[in-house]
């Protein structure tokens, strides 16, 4: 018999910011899940709140970067009674290998939760050498 384990709850995470930034607002660290296929790597983040058009996903020197903008104004008249988390932008960097195809890289938003599909470059795809 399975034993049970509780699950814990994670904690958002504030960027520790490297540089200055001139928005006045948090950014935090979306959590993410990477699942590894026969095709590539399923990167999955959770970004609440952000909508696609404030969105930004792109590839720089090797280094995917994906940044997620809230519409504070959605938050501009409300008074909190209770809160557990924190309102802020979202930012996260992958380091990618050359295993990864880059040009090929998409990208997709539904319910606040950003998947990302890395496929493999063909030369990194196991294949089979046929023997004369």
């Amino acid at each position: 018999m399975a034993s049970k384990q509780e699950l814990q709850v994670a904690q958002k995470r504030e960027l520790e910011k490297k540089e200055e930034t001139t928005i006045p607002a948090r950014i935090f660290v979306p959590n993410a899940d990477i699942y590894e296929t026969k095709d590539g790597l399923n990167v999955v983040l959770e970004m609440p709140g952000v909508d696609k058009n404030s969105i930004d996903v792109r590839v720089e020197d090797d280094v995917l970067k994906v940044d997620g903008r809230l519409d504070f104004s959605k938050y501009q008249d409300l008074q909190p009674l209770y809160t557990e988390y924190n309102v802020g932008h979202f930012s996260r960097t992958f380091r990618l290998s050359s295993k990864i195809d880059q040009d090929k890289i998409s990208a997709e938003l539904q319910d606040g939760v950003l998947s990302l599909m890395l496929p493999l470059a063909e030369k990194a795809k196991p294949r089979t050498i046929r023997v004369n």
